[in-house]
């Protein structure tokens, strides 16, 4: 009976963990594997390095703890000191700018238009940032020169998270991207035919649309019809 009952309980656990869809690319030094967790938090493994950007939703049970976070700014959905303090590594690095190293003192400071290098990876800092989306008061969701989205390279593969941004035009410069991982909810970010508009001028060879509670993606895709880029949708909000 007592065996039964461990069984029972242990296939309940499996049960519970959310469905974590692994997308992976091929590249010269192996395989990238890239697992969407939820809203704008996603883990990337390769190289024998274990990498999580925005580690701030969804649950983390199961799964290997960082040898590096990258965090793009300091709002609650992106930044979560609790979530980052069981998940970190003895001596892992944490990066982000400086909204992030305010809050979060042990983080590196980097500022965009920096890389670094980290094992296989090769990281860009790219900027992030709202044009038209704005408060009552007047001021930026995401002003100009506070939050970031990187550019990591592997491999001769270039992956790119946004961060939270409109289709700026620092995005829109972006060369050779295999696959792109974009915002897009309102009022913070754009819309979806915005989205678009951004990824047919940089084009990468596949989009992600992330952070997009609310959103019609049907919209991207119908706007990203016939322009040669794979849209891949997932379930971020299991």
């Amino acid at each position: 009976m007592r065996i039964l009952v461990c069984l029972l309980v242990v296939l309940a656990a499996l049960y519970a963990q959310p469905k974590r869809p692994v997308e992976e690319f091929s590249t010269k030094l192996g395989v990238v594997k890239i697992t969407p967790i939820r809203h704008a938090s996603l883990m990337i493994e390769a190289g024998g390095k274990v990498i999580y950007v925005d580690p701030a939703q969804g649950s983390y049970e199961g799964l290997p703890q960082a040898d590096l976070i990258l965090i793009t700014h300091g709002h609650g959905d992106h930044l979560s000191e609790m979530i980052i303090a069981g998940l970190k590594k003895p001596g892992a690095q944490i990066l982000g700018p400086a909204v992030v190293v305010k809050a979060l003192p042990e983080a590196a400071l980097i500022r965009s238009g920096e890389a670094r290098d980290f094992g296989q990876w090769k990281i860009e800092v790219i900027p992030a940032y709202n044009m038209e989306r704005k408060r009552p008061d007047g001021s930026p969701y995401h002003p100009q020169g506070e939050g970031v989205g990187y550019v990591l390279s592997c491999g001769g593969k270039r992956f790119y998270i946004a961060g939270d941004t409109e289709g700026i035009p620092e995005m829109k410069e972006l060369k050779n991207i295999e696959a792109a991982f974009l915002p897009m909810n309102l009022p913070y970010t754009m819309t979806p035919e915005q989205a678009a508009e951004a990824v047919r001028a940089f084009k990468p060879k596949i989009v992600y649309p992330y952070h997009y509670r609310g959103a019609d993606l049907k919209l991207f895709e119908k706007a990203l019809a016939g322009s040669g880029v794979e849209v891949r949708l997932r379930d971020w909000y299991y």
